[in-house]
């Protein structure tokens, strides 16, 4: 334990006297608008205006937020209320643009969440609270990061896992500090020290570092998250929708796409159904799939699709031949590059 005592003690010099923090907490009268904050929570959970939100929702609105209790504290006719009222999620660290301001509440665009509503990313309204700045934070965009492959992982205060901080999701990215054997010291949006275990997360030098997954990876991928209850514009591993779901596992994989599943139907690789391969996008549509697109599925081979459906169901395996999805199906796309 020495050498990590060192560690520490060179980490919390160079951070510790010297960290410039803007924090929402410190005060929601100052103007944000225009500038470029950090998720400071697990997972924000973005809707569709300022003061939305019933008291229920409360866990989702706090900070730390507390997203289990939230979505196993409600019943299916409270989380079904949800639908229309949510935009999306963006996960902690996460950067994103303020482009309006409402007392405490902000509507931002999310970074990395590509939908033809916004260039920037994907917009919704957030409590300001949630958000958080500091020079060190900022200034290691674009150095090595922790990339979190467990469906959540557990940020800690010290390292092995002692002082559990903060539960965060799958996808979660954290500029690295250092890294030991079995743990990676990391930089939290707050400009503080903090730390993965090694199991739980990757580190790449770039998000061009990533390596090209396979479909038969992203689909492994996805299975990780069998049984996890859907949650309407749920992007964490706390809960999806069926678009979150698909774009966050390509994301993790180093591969943007749309966030919802309208627009992820008409990138990509164009897929005639005979010739899926796993990892292959399916679109499903309204008016027998010829109307607008609502559902999307990956693919998983042997005639199966991997998917989280809906309110009353969680990420499961179907056949691709149920007859409410096969009457709907709509087209396919690839976005696994070609080897």
């Amino acid at each position: 334990m020495g050498n990590v005592l060192k560690i520490l003690f060179s980490l919390a010099m160079l951070l510790g006297m010297f960290t410039n923090t803007a924090s929402a907490e410190e005060g929601t009268n100052a103007n944000v608008v225009g500038q470029d904050l950090y998720v400071d929570v697990a997972a924000a959970t973005l809707w569709v205006g300022p003061n939305a939100a019933r008291p229920l929702d409360e866990p989702s609105l706090s900070n730390p937020v507390d997203l289990r209790s939230w979505t196993t504290g409600m019943t299916y006719d409270e989380k079904l209320w949800l639908v229309g009222e949510l935009e999306t999620q963006a996960l902690y660290g996460q950067k994103v643009r303020v482009l309006e301001q409402q007392g405490d509440w902000v509507k931002v665009a999310v970074y990395g969440q590509p939908t033809p509503r916004n260039t920037l990313g994907y917009p919704g309204w957030m409590p300001l609270a949630q958000l958080t700045s500091s020079d060190q934070f900022k200034h290691a965009e674009g150095k090595p990061f922790a990339l979190i492959t467990s469906p959540t992982a557990w940020l800690s205060k010290a390292p092995f896992g002692h002082k559990n901080d903060l539960e965060l999701s799958y996808n979660t990215r954290l500029p690295v500090l250092k890294e030991l054997s079995n743990t990676i010291a990391v930089l939290t949006p707050q400009g503080k020290v903090r730390w993965l275990d090694a199991k739980d997360a990757k580190v790449y030098t770039s998000e061009s570092a990533i390596p090209v997954p396979t479909g038969e990876a992203l689909v492994e991928e996805a299975k990780k998250f069998l049984g996890l209850p859907y949650l309407w514009a749920g992007a964490a591993g706390f809960g999806f929708d069926c678009s979150g779901f698909t774009h966050s596992i390509h994301k993790a994989n180093g591969i943007t796409i749309p966030r919802d599943s309208g627009p992820q139907s008409r990138d990509g690789l164009i897929v005639d159904k005979d010739k899926l391969q796993p990892g292959d996008l399916m679109f499903f549509a309204y008016n027998q799939g010829k109307g607008s697109v609502h559902h999307v599925a990956m693919y998983a081979g042997n005639g199966m699709m991997i998917h989280s459906p809906n309110t009353a169901s969680t990420v499961r395996l179907d056949p691709i031949s149920t007859p409410a999805y096969a009457v709907e199906f709509s087209g396919a796309r690839r976005y696994v590059p070609q080897q």
